[in-house]
């Protein structure tokens, strides 16, 4: 029997799911916060756009705490996928930018240069994110890269990443 939860009786579950996965984050419980995470974002997928954004980056900044810099740039890249406004978008780029500073300030960038074959798939088919990643695989591989992006957010964070 599958159960079908009304909306509000969606959003109070992924609430509490979310106030479950802080307080194990905050125990250092980082498994038990994955997994609360995870349920937010089944429940959320096609459903609550707003709610997966988020939980996208709270999974990304538990993987950052784990040293997992592959999967945090790849639930960043997930956010931004299924952002669900202009707005959320060119916050999540942002966003995605905050990471890659932490990554670079930890002299971990390089870890971004191998493996990224799932990422890289994932966003194929958002043709500005996909460059983006692109050049970002090629920077971490120690490669000289020159990029322009039409958004704004996008030149900014790369350029903060080759200073």
């Amino acid at each position: 029997m599958v159960i079908k939860y009304e909306p509000l009786n969606r959003r109070e579950r992924i609430v509490r799911l979310f106030r479950e996965a802080l307080e194990a984050e905050n125990r250092k419980d980082l498994e038990t916060a994955k997994s609360k995470l995870d349920e937010i974002l089944h429940e959320s997928l096609n459903t609550e756009p707003e709610f997966y954004f988020e939980a996208c980056f709270r999974l990304a900044e538990i993987f950052l705490q784990e040293d997992n810099y592959r999967g945090a740039v790849k639930c960043a890249f997930r956010a931004i996928l299924r952002a669900p406004s202009e707005d959320h978008y060119r916050l999540g780029v942002k966003r995605l930018g905050d990471i890659l500073a932490i990554i670079k300030r930890e002299g971990k960038l390089g870890e971004l240069a191998e493996n990224m074959e799932a990422t890289l798939k994932l966003v194929e088919e958002d043709e500005e994110l996909r460059r983006f990643a692109e050049a970002l695989v090629k920077l971490a591989q120690g490669k000289k890269v020159r990029e322009k992006f039409t958004l704004p957010e996008f030149n900014e964070v790369f350029e903060s990443l080759i200073e």
